[in-house]
């Protein structure tokens, strides 16, 4: 267990690596790609440790590795996306990647399905490389659109955040398919206005629309955890003090007294 437990999660790094090598060896990475997809791959791989030990998980399940690969991927989006901060990059590769981390998101959720490894720690790990994407496509598309885009991407952290200072919004949210419909698009329509193949006005148009869908599926969800939340237990109102019964200091004549007596009465009349 303890050697699974170690060697899946560093094999993501090799493959991030090797990602990383690739992109240098071909379009060209600066010393700030290379850092920003090795810490990607570093918090990926931290987390997905510790995931695992929380889980009680002995090795990754196969589903898991192909949201792996995906992770790895997503780092190589991000050492380009930083690079284009500094000079232009090859964007038909950022694409290329963005396209392919976003098809195996169904990849990895029908692998699951078939072989029966569905697990909260996948669903977990699954959505948290499809919030980095989205996060990264914006920080790339804003240079085009402005930097009102980033509040897509902000907006699932912003989500986290909110839990931790209202605990009904740390619930347990049902499963709905439209959430997942809402989550592929923000890829697909970032994608598509990364690639620059719209016309800024059109561009704009795309991305609010994407917002929309996003903010109508938060909404919802908000929503129903605030409906749902646990209300704390009325107080309940102190109880008036009983006063306690009188007592009687007479003295009380038993049955037997009073038979006792009664003859002397009875004959002192009629005497």
């Amino acid at each position: 267990m303890v050697s699974a437990l170690r060697t899946d999660p560093f094999a993501g790094a090799i493959l991030q690596v090797g990602v990383l090598a690739g992109l240098a060896g071909t379009v060209g990475l600066s010393a700030y790609g290379w850092l920003a997809g090795l810490l990607f791959g570093v918090v990926t791989v931290a987390a997905l440790g510790y995931g695992l030990r929380r889980s009680g998980a002995d090795r990754l399940g196969p589903a898991d590795w192909v949201t792996l690969t995906r992770a790895t991927l997503t780092g190589g989006v991000a050492a380009l996306t930083v690079d284009s901060f500094r000079e232009p990059i090859a964007v038909p590769v950022l694409v290329a990647l963005s396209a392919a981390a976003l098809s195996l998101d169904w990849v990895d959720g029908q692998v699951a399905r078939r072989t029966g490894t569905v697990s909260a720690l996948g669903a977990r790990f699954d959505m948290e490389v499809d919030s980095f994407l989205v996060l990264v496509l914006c920080g790339y598309v804003a240079d085009q659109v402005g930097a009102w885009v980033l509040v897509i991407g902000a907006m699932r952290y912003v989500f986290v955040a909110a839990g931790w200072v209202l605990p009904w919004m740390r619930g347990s949210l049902p499963p709905r398919y439209w959430r997942k419909v809402v989550a592929a698009t923000q890829g697909i329509a970032l994608a598509v206005v990364a690639a620059g193949v719209l016309p800024r006005p059109l561009a704009v148009a795309v991305l609010l629309g994407a917002l929309a869908l996003l903010v109508e599926s938060f909404g919802r969800d908000v929503g129903w955890l605030w409906r749902h939340r646990v209300r704390p237990a009325p107080r309940a109102l102190p109880a008036a003090p009983v006063s306690p019964a009188p007592v009687d200091h007479r003295p009380e004549w038993t049955p037997d007294v009073r038979i006792a007596r009664q003859p002397a009465e009875v004959g002192g009349r009629h005497r």
